[in-house]
């Protein structure tokens, strides 16, 4: 079909991810119909990284790796699963399973850039870049907004108290500062309002 070995293995790749809109999150979306799929949360925080980078602690981020890092960053859940961030016992063997998963689903693109994936998911997971840190504020920022938009549906399901969203959330602390006092804030509104546990 294809006479270009390396559009067909791109094209392989591109038909591989679109099943990451078939993997569903315990996040719900803002109008509380259902859970959004991994595809939809990875386009919304990649526009966030944009519109919000300004926020960035670091003046060194550089806006287009984040937003690659994020779009990126959950392909692994394809072959993984979405692991809930506060299922502890998930946890355990969470990156084992995604390292696995990026192996395979990156090494079906062309090996140039399937080198650059990894290389862009591994940064993203070991969150020692200024770029990767951010990114990863902005991944932790958006569950958080979303639950406190349709009211703790996901933190009242799962019986999630303030502590855990705190610490979930403490590199929105350090990497956007000026985020974090609207998140505390935020926070605070949930527990008054119910929506999150004390």
């Amino acid at each position: 079909m294809f006479d270009n070995l390396r559009l067909q293995r791109q094209v392989k790749f591109v038909v591989e991810i679109d099943k990451l809109k078939q993997v569903f999150r315990q996040t719900f979306t803002i109008a509380k119909s259902r859970k959004e799929n991994s595809a939809e949360h990875s386009w919304h925080i990649a526009l966030m990284a944009i519109l919000l980078s300004e926020y960035a602690n670091s003046t060194k981020i550089d806006v287009f790796r984040v937003v690659k890092m994020l779009l990126i960053h959950d392909l692994v859940e394809i072959d993984a699963g979405d692991t809930f961030c506060y299922d502890d016992i998930a946890c355990r063997d969470q990156h084992e399973r995604e390292l696995q998963a990026a192996g395979r689903i990156f090494n079906l693109a062309p090996k140039d850039q399937a080198k650059k994936l990894m290389m862009l998911w591994k940064e993203f997971e070991a969150c020692k870049t200024p770029d990767s840190r951010f990114a990863n504020a902005i991944d932790r920022l958006q569950p958080l907004l979303n639950n406190y938009y349709t009211e703790g549906r996901g933190w009242i399901k799962h019986n999630i108290k303030k502590h855990q969203v705190l610490d979930r959330n403490c590199i929105i602390r350090k990497e956007a500062p000026r985020l974090w006092d609207f998140i505390k804030k935020l926070i605070e509104d949930a527990v008054q309002k119910g929506f999150l546990k004390k």
